[in-house]
């Protein structure tokens, strides 16, 4: 940008000689003014103001734009069940089939996002995966739905609603322990939010 170096250059020359001459006209009138000051200060405020957007509007110029990418939107299926399906990741294993014997590790939660159970332990992070066939027969239609088409390693977050849910409490997924059973067929009624990771199709 050599237009805008020598235009900032001339200009900071003209007010720093600028500023001299005033500077010794005052001295040798033998008394500097708080008018005379106030100039001073006001001319060496704004070379200095000069000074700072020249250098910052320079530099923008001089440096390449930097290419701004989109983060990747979510996008959401909507079955004709009623389940909603958005990918978070895609796997690159096995796909999964209808009838499959899959094992997945999930995370359950209310439509209002509060927590309602897990195969991942939160404050260890052990894990106790699931091992179900795709079926109507022994796990819930929504979760199937979400599961089918799955590629080992890939992860899902789905609302399932309680039509295609527990609609019977011996569907699975449902925990062993009384207290997170409990919890979770107490909302069986609702929307619930699967998240899901399929681990392994055997």
């Amino acid at each position: 940008m050599p237009d805008s170096w020598s235009y900032f250059e001339d200009y900071s020359i003209r007010k720093t000689k600028e500023l001299k001459v005033y500077g010794q006209k005052n001295l040798e009138d033998g008394y500097p003014s708080f008018a005379a000051e106030k100039v001073l200060r006001r001319m060496i405020l704004q070379l200095v103001g000069v000074n700072v957007i020249f250098g910052n509007v320079c530099t923008v110029l001089a440096d390449p734009m930097q290419e701004m990418k989109e983060p990747d939107a979510l996008r959401t299926l909507k079955l004709a069940s009623g389940v909603r399906i958005q990918d978070i990741v895609e796997g690159q294993g096995q796909e999964a089939h209808e009838g499959d014997t899959v094992e997945f590790n999930y995370v359950c939660r209310r439509s209002n996002g509060y927590f309602v159970h897990s195969t991942i332990d939160q404050f260890s992070g052990e894990s106790s995966p699931v091992i179900l066939p795709l079926d109507d027969d022994q796990i819930i239609r929504g979760l199937k739905e979400v599961l089918v088409g799955m590629k080992v390693g890939g992860k899902r977050r789905a609302l399932i609603p309680p039509s295609v849910g527990y609609i019977s409490d011996t569907l699975q997924p449902i925990p062993e322990e009384f207290g997170p059973r409990r919890s979770l067929l107490s909302h069986a009624k609702e929307p619930l939010v699967f998240e899901v990771q399929l681990l392994k199709v055997l």
